[in-house]
């Protein structure tokens, strides 16, 4: 144990040394010295009683000043604070994650099972913080970073809904002719509508899929991204197939390069082959956008994933929980420790002892 102010006992015990001989002399010197105070006191001096009551008195004079003595010694320990260095358990360093989800119908499959997959990640989550963004043309921040994680398994599960929706009207309506629309067509649209609405602001100007965009709104939407103590990830899920009709104010690579920047890993997950076939024109190069992709994830330290028949969905979101940047560590920290404990009980204990014997010699 060391003392935060040294510099207070070192100057005030050799003080109250001071003092205290200070004041023996004094008394000393003005001690009565022969002669008879009062006179024909002999036999009451004499007296067993008497004897003792002197004894008493005198041993409890000395307890008084001993007291008196070690409570301003005690005080001056407390003044001078008492403290130990420990290492001590600061927690656990805890994660800020994204889930960052192109809502374009042509990966609606991979979005479902990953939202899917992704219910019993948050179920695991203790003190770690999930914030979903979904875009198109523009960005929705869908849940702020949040660890209400009730709240986020609702918000999964509207998800799911949605791209249960988008599932149903690309199997059945994806390219067909408008005389073959029928009721539940127009059911389905109005449903998808109310999802659609605010990431599509601007689409016929600025056109879909627009990645960049939407990775660069997921970094900026991270609470204090300036604050070194949290992890931060990306979990991104995309085609990228972009279809700008004018120039984008963030492409994907200049994108992953500020999640770089700011220390944010981005985990990036492609569709099956057969779906993106499926559902894009041949003008999509699916081996040139996945090698595009891996490599913009690559760069901020995460991994690349591609859904295919034999990697599902659920292998992936394993995998990225296995992965070195999703562990939680435990942070220690040596701590400047006060500790007050030992002089305070004996400052108590000297002023109960000074308070008992004034008492009795009161008595």
């Amino acid at each position: 144990m060391a003392l935060k102010y040294p510099l207070i006992t070192k100057i005030g015990i050799p003080v109250l040394i001071a003092l205290v001989i200070v004041f023996h002399v004094i008394r000393r010197k003005y001690k009565f010295k022969g002669g008879v105070r009062v006179a024909n006191t002999s036999y009451a001096r004499n007296l067993p009683e008497y004897k003792t009551y002197k004894n008493v008195h005198g041993f409890l004079k000395i307890v008084m000043e001993f007291s008196i003595i070690i409570a301003i010694v005690a005080s001056l320990f407390l003044m001078a604070r008492p403290v130990k260095t420990e290492t001590v358990s600061n927690g656990t360093k805890k994660r800020d994650i994204y889930l960052c989800l192109d809502v374009s119908y042509s990966i609606c499959y991979l979005n479902y099972d990953l939202v899917d997959s992704l219910k019993e990640v948050v179920k695991g989550l203790d003190g770690d913080r999930f914030g979903i963004t979904i875009y198109n043309t523009s960005t929705v921040l869908y849940v702020p970073m949040t660890d209400d994680y009730d709240f986020i398994l609702k918000k999964l599960d509207d998800l799911k809904t949605y791209f249960e929706l988008q599932r149903e009207y690309v199997e059945n309506y994806w390219n067909v002719y408008y005389y073959q629309l029928d009721e539940r067509y127009y059911e389905l649209s109005e449903l998808l509508s109310y999802y659609d609405a605010g990431t599509l602001v601007n689409n016929y100007t600025k056109g879909s899929s627009l990645i960049g965009e939407g990775l660069a709104s997921a970094l900026f939407s991270f609470p204090h991204l300036d604050d070194e103590n949290r992890t931060r990830i990306i979990i991104m899920s995309t085609d990228n197939a972009q279809e700008a009709l004018s120039k984008p104010l963030v492409e994907l690579d200049e994108a992953s390069d500020m999640c770089k920047n700011n220390g944010v890993t981005i985990f990036g997950i492609f569709p099956n082959e057969q779906v993106f076939t499926r559902l894009n024109d041949y003008s999509k190069d699916y081996d040139k956008l996945a090698r595009e992709m891996k490599e913009d994830v690559e760069k901020t330290g995460g991994a690349f994933y591609k859904q295919t028949d034999t990697v599902t969905v659920k292998d992936i979101v394993n995998d990225i929980q296995s992965q070195k940047v999703m562990e939680v560590n435990e942070i220690t920290i040596n701590k400047v420790v006060d500790k007050p404990a030992i002089p305070a009980i004996i400052l108590c204990i000297a002023i109960i002892l000074l308070l008992i014997s004034g008492a009795i010699i009161l008595l």
